[in-house]
């Protein structure tokens, strides 16, 4: 295990620094192995409630490492790579955490990408972000026209990909791509804060509405509103209406085990009805 990434915890906070300063934390294959182990950690853990990034020095992330690209194999094994890193991308997204990139300096291509899979994203005055990609000739592979376009719409999308420019963090913040900037030097005090207004929520409530809010941009209207149905349902009876009249209320399973009361009133009931072939022997636990 190499010393590219530093995993910090405190309390139920844990800390990622991409630690590859010389390179401006390009992320190296070695890097992006130990990221994806981090947010699996991550994603297992449950006394973390909150994972941070940051980068070492005075860059977030520089992308990819380009220089490493001569490695990936043939077209096949770039598509693996590919997917690999949307791997990451997606793991980092669907965390039941509060994640926030802490962005100073450089944050293109990939690194931009993980910002973009974050639920916050808070910079310094002289951060730098872009999709820098089509002066290389390559494209994005985890988010930078996908998750870009569904943050700040096609068109925008577009300009930043095809030309390739790099813009100030403000504009990012304007086009509703990160939350907000700070001074210089302002950036770790500026996480703790939104870590303190965090700390005190419900974290039960907090992870439904990531969840609803994440799946429901991905769904027409109606399916969306089946997800908030359904989290409504859920915060009823996490604060304690849980006991539904008509429901089993638990006794369905314990009928199951004993393969009396429900079971036995149900299963024969159910078992043939409208079977073609109503003779044909069943599993014993049928």
């Amino acid at each position: 295990m190499s010393n590219d990434l530093i995993i910090e915890q405190s309390g139920d906070a844990m800390l990622l620094t991409l630690n590859r300063p010389q390179r401006r934390n390009a992320l190296s294959m070695s890097l992006s192995a130990e990221l994806v182990g981090a947010f699996e950690k991550a994603r297992d853990a449950t006394d973390i409630n909150y994972l941070i990034i940051k980068g070492a020095g005075e860059h977030f992330c520089a992308g990819d490492d380009i220089t490493e690209m001569p490695k990936w194999g043939n077209a096949n094994d770039v598509m693996r790579r590919v997917r690999y890193y949307q791997h990451m991308a997606n793991t980092l997204e669907e965390l039941d955490k509060i994640t926030i990139a802490a962005v100073d300096g450089m944050a293109v291509g990939g690194g931009l990408e993980i910002t973009m899979a974050c639920d916050f994203v808070i910079a310094t005055e002289r951060a730098l972000w872009g999709m820098p990609e089509v002066d290389v000739g390559i494209t994005p592979g985890w988010g930078g026209t996908t998750r870009m376009a569904r943050l700040i719409g096609r068109r925008m999308s577009k300009e930043i990909n095809l030309i390739g420019a790099l813009h100030g963090a403000r504009r990012a913040v304007d086009l509703t791509l990160w939350n907000r900037v700070v001074p210089i030097g302002a950036l770790d005090a500026e996480v703790n804060h939104l870590l303190e207004v965090f700390r005190v929520k419900n974290h039960q409530a907090v992870r439904q509405l990531k969840f609803i809010i994440n799946r429901g941009v991905e769904c027409d209207l109606y399916t969306a509103q089946g997800f908030e149905a359904l989290s409504g349902a859920l915060s009823g009876a996490v604060n304690g209406a849980w006991q539904v009249p008509d429901a089993d209320q638990g006794s369905g399973v314990v009928d199951f085990a004993s393969k009396k009361g429900k079971w036995d009133q149900r299963r024969p009931l159910a078992r043939n009805f409208w079977v073609d072939c109503p003779s044909m022997q069943t599993h014993p636990r049928e």
